[in-house]
Order: structure tokens, then C-alpha cells, then sequence
């Protein structure tokens, strides 16, 4: 009898990294097609046509952008991902999370408006002219939604396989101090202190107010405007929650994961769109759609309130990897052999020996985050974590001879 290693997130990551392939489709051929010249989903009259080089020019950066999403799947399933510098992934991570979740999210509360009587077309302005036919939108938003769902997904199953350790327990279990903790703690009430700034911009424009938007802005306000802003006033809310409750902890039993992922979610949406606005604005040389100094402001805001969460949790996870120790992901990871069977792509399944001085008695299932996926009474002499497999792994028999579970 062989001691077996499962590897039981592959199966499922296999399909999500698939989806995410399939939704990437409609999108990057709409954009191939427009690169190379067609007009399919752009009506005519359309202000685009107006701007044919720019328009091949843009849809090649999308295309170039949205391919990402392929790298960062790959990066999330392949073996070789395992060995990647945390920020390689984590920065990636961030910015797709930014990008698609006010997609995911603002996009069927504009369904809703709509559905409610609300206009989608502005009855006045540059925008009222045609720019692509409604059917584009449908596709490429879904399109977006299925992709974030999928990396959504994929990352939390690699985040909890490699840094699981990092975000267990209860907020009440970050009352004692740490060295860091007093940079956490000013970084968190400043990027509040920022944040309170595109949150109070985008409350007025969600209800209504003009105060800082241009003419052009204003007319075209729909009920798409409305829904947007409110998705914005959303993310900021769930930003500063999350910085607080993760800078200021107070006796309770909330998941610490919660309050991490509130702020994660909240600054990435809030940073990345910003970043983009502001981009954008710099590019458009029509006067017409030229952004207010407020615009500006609240833009760059957003874009400052990520940088300082980001920096925050920076501190955040060092600390807490610093206190933790290196856990049980960084004793495997060390030797590349065991690491290789571990995340082995084909089998799914690797055969290893029994520790020394214990013969071929079997061990537990072990994941890759090190929890037993069986009770350890079950099997008394068997493997306990992945250092016992480590301790394995240099006996006779190296773990390189892994093979595929044959018959006892």
C-alpha cells in the first residue's frame, strides 16, 4: 500500500480556467474584427467611424488587455504558477478585480434601472449620436461578468492553497500589536480620510446633483449614469469598512476574511477606474469631452485611496507572514520535486512512500494548504502535513519516482 497525495481543486479549476478562456472569446474577436477593418456591431453615423485609426489603435490595446486574462488563468492553474513572485500575481489579481467588478456589478443594476422604466440613450449631446449597436453590450458585459466569476474563483483557490494561513481566524484576534501595526493604522484612517472624497462625489451625482459635471456630462445622464455612480458609492462604503475594521479590530466573531476582502474588492474598483478615467480624459483631445476640475479631483482620489490600501495590506500580510512563520506552503514549495507532485498537472494524483521506519503504511490525503482531508485517527502512522512529506521525500525513495496510483 502507497501513501496518495490528491490534488482535489484541479478537476474544478480545470472547468473555471476553460470558462474563463470561452468568455474571453466574443470580445477579443469583436476587437480582431475592428483591427482589421470591419464594422460589424458599429452603426452607421457612428462617432467611431469618425476616428478610424484611433478606433484600430484602441481596439488593439483592448485586445492586448483582455489577453491578460489568459496569462493570469494560466498563472492561477499551471504548476509554474506555484513558483511565481507573490506580486507577479498579486498586483494582476488586483487590477482585474478592479477592472470587472464594477462591470459585474453596475451592469445588471442598469439592466434593473432599465427594466424600471430608465432610458439607456441620452437625448442630447455628443452621446446621443449612434456608437454601437445594443447587442455589443449584452455580449462583451456578459461576457466580462463570466470572466470575473471564473478569476474570481480561481484566485480564492490558489490564494487559499498558498496564503491560506494568512487571513484564518477572527478580527478580534488582531487586538495585540505588532510592529507595523502603527503605519497600519495612520494608512488606514488616510486612505478613509481619501476615500470620503469620490464617495461624497459620487452620492451627489447618484441623487441627482450637478455640482462638478459639464455640460456635456449632464446631458447625458441616464439611468446607466445613476446606476454607475451608485456602484461607485458602493465600493468606496465598502473600502473604508473594510480598512477599519481590519485597522481598528473590536471583540467579535466576524471572519477575518470579510473585512479583507471588503477593502481588496472596494480599492481595486475604486483605483483602477479612476486610473482609467483619468487616462482617458488625457487622451481625448475633443473639447466637448473634457472633464471638470472636480471629475479630476474625485478621479485622482480613487486612484490615491487604492495606492494606500494596496501599501497597507502590503504591511498587513508581511506582518502576519512574519509572525506565522513560513508556513506549511513555503516548507513544500522549497523542494521543487515535491512541489512538482504536488501540483502534478496530468495525473491529479501522485504515489508516494511511506515516511522511513514506517514501511508502506498509508498516509491521509494532504491539500496543498497542509489540512488533512481525513481524520488523522483514521490513519495513526501515516503523513501528518506536508513537512511529514517533505521528511518523505528524503528517505530512499525520492519523491521524483511519484508515479500514477497502479493496483496494491
Amino acid at each position: 500500500m502507497r501513501a496518495v497525495v490528491f490534488d482535489k481543486p484541479r478537476s474544478a479549476a480545470r472547468v473555471l480556467r476553460a470558462l474563463a478562456f470561452t468568455a474571453c472569446v466574443p470580445y477579443l474577436a469583436l476587437k480582431i474584427a475592428w483591427a482589421s477593418g470591419s464594422r460589424v456591431g458599429i452603426p452607421d453615423g457612428s462617432m467611431l467611424l469618425e476616428h478610424h485609426t484611433a478606433m484600430i489603435v484602441g481596439s488593439i490595446e483592448s485586445a492586448l488587455i483582455d489577453s491578460m486574462v489568459v496569462v493570469l488563468a494560466l498563472l492561477l492553474t499551471q504548476p509554474w504558477g506555484r513558483r511565481a513572485p507573490a506580486w507577479l500575481l498579486i498586483l494582476p489579481a488586483w487590477a482585474a478585480t478592479g477592472l470587472l467588478s464594477p462591470i459585474m456589478v453596475g451592469y445588471p443594476l442598469q439592466l434593473g434601472a432599465r427594466l424600471l422604466g430608465g432610458t439607456a440613450a441620452p437625448s442630447a449631446g455628443p452621446a446621443a449620436r449612434p456608437f454601437l449597436d445594443e447587442w455589443v453590450f449584452t455580449v462583451v458585459y456578459t461576457g466580462f461578468i463570466v470572466q470575473a466569476l471564473a478569476l474570481g474563483a480561481l484566485f480564492v483557490l490558489y490564494a487559499r492553497a498558498r496564503w491560506g494561513h494568512l487571513w484564518r481566524g477572527r478580527i478580534s484576534g488582531l487586538a495585540g500589536q505588532g510592529p507595523t501595526r502603527g503605519v497600519q493604522r495612520a494608512t488606514a484612517l488616510m486612505a478613509s480620510a481619501v476615500v470620503l472624497v469620490p464617495l461624497t462625489a459620487h452620492l451627489l451625482w447618484a441623487t441627482g446633483s450637478t455640482s462638478g459635471l459639464t455640460a456635456t456630462k449632464i446631458a447625458e445622464r441616464t439611468s446607466d449614469f445613476y446606476a454607475l455612480e451608485a456602484a461607485y458609492v458602493l465600493f468606496a462604503v465598502m473600502t473604508v469598512t473594510g480598512l477599519l475594521l481590519v485597522a481598528f479590530p473590536r471583540a467579535g466573531a466576524l471572519p477575518l476574511r470579510l473585512p479583507l476582502s471588503l477593502a481588496f474588492v472596494g480599492s481595486a474598483a475604486l483605483a483602477c477606474w479612476g486610473g482609467y478615467m483619468m487616462l482617458t480624459a488625457l487622451e481625448n483631445r475633443d473639447p466637448s469631452r473634457r472633464i471638470s476640475e472636480l471629475m479630476n479631483v474625485t478621479y485622482s482620489m480613487q486612484l490615491l485611496a487604492g495606492m494606500l490600501v494596496f501599501t497597507m495590506g502590503a504591511y498587513f500580510f508581511a506582518e502576519r507572514a512574519a509572525q506565522r512563520g513560513h508556513g506549511e506552503e513555503s516548507v513544500a514549495s522549497s523542494d521543487s520535486e515535491l512541489h512538482t507532485v504536488l501540483t502534478h498537472e496530468r495525473d491529479h494524483e501522485a504515489v508516494l512512500p511511506g515516511l522511513p521506519g514506517q514501511g508502506t503504511s498509508p498516509c491521509p490525503i494532504v491539500y496543498q494548504d497542509g489540512r488533512d482531508a481525513h481524520d488523522r485517527a483514521r490513519h495513526p502512522s501515516g503523513c501528518r502535513s506536508l513537512r511529514d512529506l517533505k521528511r518523505a521525500a528524503r528517505g530512499p525513495t525520492a519523491p521524483g519516482a511519484a508515479r500514477r496510483r497502479g493496483p496494491p
